[in-house]
């Protein structure tokens, strides 16, 4: 009699590919993560619906409402390195100077022309500002009699008047004396150069004995080399006769030395 054949558990058939299943989850899950990654990087309407694609087809679920999405602001993060930033806050404190040293001139010039307005209005005094400074032109008849570089009794006033507003600011202060090209020849001045220099050099004086310091005070005499108008006319020969007052900015000079070749 044939034996019945019995079948054990050990017995059938296992199927080993289940391990796919996992490794595909898996797959999928990786792949919503980079997804998601590369989206948040720089969210906008096409890569939000490609993002809300792609997680519908990986979690079966329903896809974030739009309006929301569009409520998340994402800020770009753009880190200074310190040298930048460094460099920008020195670039800022020097506009900030710079400003600073141009509203000051600016009032300057204000007060000076306030001190000398009838001369101004006259035309015996004209006042001009630059990147260099203030100006001050005052012609020679205001503070000289003809031919002499004492100051008149008038213009001592209204010089100390100028000085009293040029020492509440520590600039640089040149003085230089002009002269026409008539000649002149004296026991005093043999010529338009010494004329100038004497001028120039009463104005320095007078401010001195104001109260200015003659550390900041230069006295330059250029004669008849430095005309503003023609010598051909009495008016213009009166032009040329002055003193100018140079109040200069407190920008620092650059100086650069030059190598010299001995070849």
């Amino acid at each position: 009699m044939a034996r019945k054949k019995f079948y054990t558990n050990e017995d059938v058939h296992e199927n080993h590919e289940r391990w796919l299943v996992s490794y595909a989850d898996f797959i999928t899950l990786l792949f919503a993560f980079f997804v998601v990654m590369y989206a948040v990087s720089s969210i906008n309407e096409g890569k939000y619906k490609v993002l809300s694609g792609s997680l519908v087809n990986a979690f079966k679920n329903p896809a974030i409402n739009s309006g929301a999405m569009q409520q998340i602001h994402v800020a770009p993060m753009i880190k200074k390195e310190p040298q930048q930033e460094s460099l920008i806050k020195v670039m800022e404190e020097k506009e900030v100077q710079r400003i600073k040293k141009q509203e000051v001139m600016e009032s300057m010039a204000k007060n000076v022309l306030k001190v000398l307005a009838p001369l101004v209005d006259n035309g015996k005094v004209r006042v001009t500002q630059s990147n260099l400074g203030i100006t001050v032109e005052i012609n020679a008849s205001v503070l000289f009699s003809p031919g002499e570089a004492q100051l008149s009794d008038d213009s001592i006033e209204t010089l100390q008047a100028v000085a009293q507003v040029l020492k509440q600011h520590n600039h640089e202060i040149q003085v230089e004396g002009h002269t026409d090209n008539l000649p002149i020849h004296n026991a005093f001045f043999p010529s338009n150069w010494e004329l100038s220099t004497a001028r120039a050099s009463s104005v320095i004086r007078l401010f001195i004995n104001s109260g200015l310091s003659g550390q900041k005070l230069t006295a330059i005499g250029y004669g008849e080399n430095r005309p503003v108008e023609t010598n051909d006319t009495i008016e213009g020969r009166m032009r040329n006769r002055r003193v100018t007052i140079m109040i200069m900015s407190n920008e620092q000079e650059k100086v650069t030395e030059i190598p010299v070749s001995l070849n």
